[in-house]
């Protein structure tokens, strides 16, 4: 796992589960609203996001963190990852989030409302399509945050790495 890219609905929590994994792989973060998002929140042009993209995606290790729905271009990153992490809570659990954190736009809000129907579909297949090699973790409810990063753990010291794949 040197490659990771975590996405999911607005308010699953993608931004603090990159950080924690961060935390405990020593892997880069790179939070990619903060790469796609002009002061004035004009969506960039599809091809200047997958230019960006490119440069990203030239190092050998990140995490890279943000799911820009509707706006986002995801084959660049799928081709690079060697592991996908999909953060699907509940639409209640994502709300709730984001009414406590900032005040959303409609576009926002339509793509929380509708990421299950539309989104994730949408992303499923591109998994399928640029990264059928790598490995993908769905999760569905904060406890399986935990559950996946307290197995991603390092070992105490002198213990023998444990195996890093996931199925």
């Amino acid at each position: 796992m040197k490659r990771v890219v975590v996405l999911g609905r607005g308010g699953a929590g993608k931004s603090t589960f990159a950080r924690r994994l961060a935390a405990l792989s020593g892997l880069p973060v790179i939070e990619l609203d903060k790469q796609f998002w002009p002061p004035d929140l004009t969506p960039l042009p599809a091809q200047q996001w997958r230019a960006i993209q490119h440069r990203l995606i030239a190092s050998n290790e990140w995490i890279l963190d943000g799911d820009l729905g509707p706006f986002d271009v995801l084959d660049v990153r799928l081709r690079a990852a060697d592991t996908i992490i999909v953060l699907d809570f509940a639409f209640t659990i994502c709300a709730w989030r984001a009414l406590r954190r900032s005040r959303e736009n409609l576009t926002f809000w339509r793509w929380l409302i509708g990421y299950r129907r539309h989104s994730l579909p949408l992303i499923t297949s591109a998994i399928a399509q640029h990264a059928p090699e790598a490995t993908v973790r769905l999760l569905r409810h904060p406890r399986d945050v935990e559950r996946f990063l307290s197995g991603n753990r390092p070992p105490p010291d002198g213990a023998p790495a444990p195996d890093r794949r996931f199925t």
